[in-house]
């Protein structure tokens, strides 16, 4: 393979320049020509692809976001949209593509691989909910963001007395929200694979109060069915304890990427790279344990991922 293009796709997360660095810097030193696709699959309909060089990628490791830019494209959604995307890799000579991004992102390169395009995936989302790896590019950087969150908001809820709920990001997975609760000390978490027991909640805010407690930090992740809003009005009610809430919105999705993420970037868009130029099938990347691992594309979009019940047993253990 001689020609390769790379793409960021769907949400933003913190270690997609790192990986894009390693996939050009990677590839140049395999012998192959890069061409980096700007604004994902809508830049790619359009021809929105510029050929990289060593030099296109330099200082860009510690920065956050993606210098290709991201969109999230209705027009690729279509058969013909796909047919587009296809003719225009043809048209620059590309023989294969390196697709960042979330599962979506990954789905939409399982459709271009069933046009004959040679796609491989690395999960770049803060989510962590792609169930054939065991993390993916942003998510760390994402659990530092809110554990910072929760030190700054708990000196304020301990001034005050209060109880403050803190939603975080991560759609129906709630890995965000257990590790950086576990990490950060939060009385309760709620995660959408556990669900909200209301009565444990108040029973555990009463008897921190009568022992002294001065605060009650709760994660909650996005996905639990159930307002943040409706949560917090539900617990001051039911323990007459003052109730705030802090939506951290987007801000888990920006910031320089920690060491943990630039690394596992580097790692998995390098091995990509390494799999176009052996001539590889299309495939996503991923690791288990220290080692970087690919499954078929399809194979790996199925598996389904559950949270670590142990960590959640722990939190619980020390959230007494």
């Amino acid at each position: 393979m001689k020609k390769i293009g790379v793409l960021t796709s769907g949400g933003d997360s913190p270690g997609m320049n790192a990986a894009i660095r390693a996939a050009v810097r990677g590839a140049i030193y395999l012998g192959m020509e890069v061409y980096g696709i700007e604004k994902g699959y809508e830049g790619l309909i359009d021809g929105d692809i510029k050929q990289m060089n060593i030099s296109s990628v330099s200082d860009i490791l510690h920065k956050g976001g993606t210098i290709l830019r991201t969109a999230r494209s209705e027009r690729f959604m279509t058969s013909d949209g796909q047919k587009r995307a296809k003719q225009m890799l043809e048209s620059f000579g590309i023989e294969g593509l390196v697709i960042i991004g979330g599962d979506g992102s990954l789905k939409g390169g399982l459709d271009l691989s069933k046009h004959g395009v040679t796609v491989m995936g690395l999960p770049g989302t803060i989510d962590n909910d792609l169930g054939y790896t065991d993390y993916t590019i942003g998510f760390d950087t994402s659990v530092n963001t809110v554990l910072s969150a929760i030190s700054n908001i708990r000196d304020t809820s301990s001034s005050h007395e209060r109880t403050t709920v803190i939603e975080v990001m991560g759609r129906h997975c709630g890995d965000i929200a257990l590790y950086a609760g576990l990490t950060g000390g939060a009385e309760t978490i709620l995660i959408p694979e556990v669900g909200v027991d209301i009565n444990a909640i108040c029973k555990k805010m009463v008897q921190g109060r009568n022992r002294g407690k001065l605060h009650n930090i709760i994660i909650k992740a996005e996905g639990i069915n159930m307002s943040t809003q409706e949560l917090a009005e539900t617990l001051k009610e039911r323990t007459g304890m003052e109730t705030k809430i802090v939506v951290l919105g987007y801000i888990q999705r920006g910031g320089s990427p920690t060491a943990r993420d630039r690394m596992l970037a580097s790692r998995m868009a390098y091995k990509a790279v390494e799999l176009l130029q052996e001539g590889s099938e299309s495939r996503a990347v991923g690791i288990n344990g220290s080692e970087i691992v690919h499954y078929e594309l399809s194979d790996a979009l199925q598996m389904k991922r559950d949270y670590d019940k142990k960590v959640m047993e722990l939190a619980d253990i020390l959230s007494i």
